[in-house]
């Protein structure tokens, strides 16, 4: 039996591999940050799925899931690791709290930073295992391609993945281990109706305030309209059983649109953005 493991495997996009996997036959080793989550995803998806309880930021809580995922495979490699858990901070760069943004690099850089760390000897780094080498999906977003305002943190978090993970993919080749990039656009998840529960009435007296309630209401739109978190997991499964799997695949509500935007001159896309949200310097 093939085996995975998915960090933030409670709800979304973790949830919805964790799902398709089991029911391909995977044994699914799932992180969730809560204990009841991972009594819930026990009752939920049965015999063949392992919940592991960590925050992606706690080295010594990663290193211990990977001792016992270790000892669950008795001697055999791991076959895929989704790098998958993140989060997404939002405000305007000249007002955000230091903290804010290092809280959204921790989680979504350091923390596969230190999940491949724990996990890469099972995938085939350690000589000692018996199996085939496993593959490592990182969890990108179109997000890691161009940058929208007010978005900063969570988008120079996806630009340093789509980094890190062209210089692991090259680096693992040493052990025949893959690294492939997964990078979807909105995608129907919690990650964006959590949007409108953050408080942005501190920066009341911001000039950026008349825009920061546009952004939120738009992500309130996008998540509406986005991807199923399904078919994004029909993705990263194929990423991870392809014979031949690409280096990089985007997917998108909308790939006309990002097309569009992608040959469009960046200038000319800074002053469609600019004008619906508002940032336009007063005359």
């Amino acid at each position: 039996m093939r085996s995975i493991v998915i960090t933030g495997a409670s709800t979304g996009i973790g949830w919805a591999t964790s799902r398709l996997l089991l029911d391909r036959g995977f044994r699914v080793f799932g992180s969730v940050r809560k204990q009841p989550d991972a009594e819930r995803l026990a009752d939920e998806f049965g015999a063949n799925f392992s919940p592991l309880l960590f925050d992606v930021t706690d080295e010594a809580a990663v290193l211990a899931a990977a001792r016992e995922v270790r000892a669950a495979l008795n001697g055999r490699t791991l076959d895929g690791l989704v790098n998958n858990a993140g989060i997404a901070v939002a405000g305007p760069v000249l007002e955000l709290a230091a903290d804010e943004f290092r809280r959204q690099m921790e989680v979504n850089v350091i923390g596969p930073v230190i999940v491949t760390q724990a996990f890469c000897p099972l995938l085939g780094s350690d000589p000692s295992l018996a199996g085939p080498k496993g593959r490592i999906v990182m969890i990108s977003s179109v997000s890691g391609k161009t940058g929208a305002p007010l978005t900063a943190p969570y988008v120079a978090s996806k630009h340093a993945i789509e980094g890190l993970s062209e210089s692991l993919r090259r680096e693992l080749m040493l052990f025949g281990i893959d690294v492939i990039i997964v990078a979807p656009g909105p995608v129907k998840t919690p990650i964006w109706s959590k949007a409108e529960e953050t408080d942005i009435s501190h920066y009341r007296n911001s000039p950026f305030f008349p825009a920061l309630q546009r952004i939120r209401k738009y992500m309130l739109q996008l998540g509406a309209a986005g991807l199923p978190a399904e078919k994004v997991a029909a993705v990263i499964a194929d990423a991870l059983t392809s014979s031949r799997p690409k280096v990089r695949y985007q997917i998108t509500p909308d790939p006309v649109q990002q097309l569009i935007g992608s040959l469009l001159p960046k200038r000319m896309v800074d002053s469609i953005i600019v004008k619906r949200l508002g940032l336009m310097p007063k005359a």
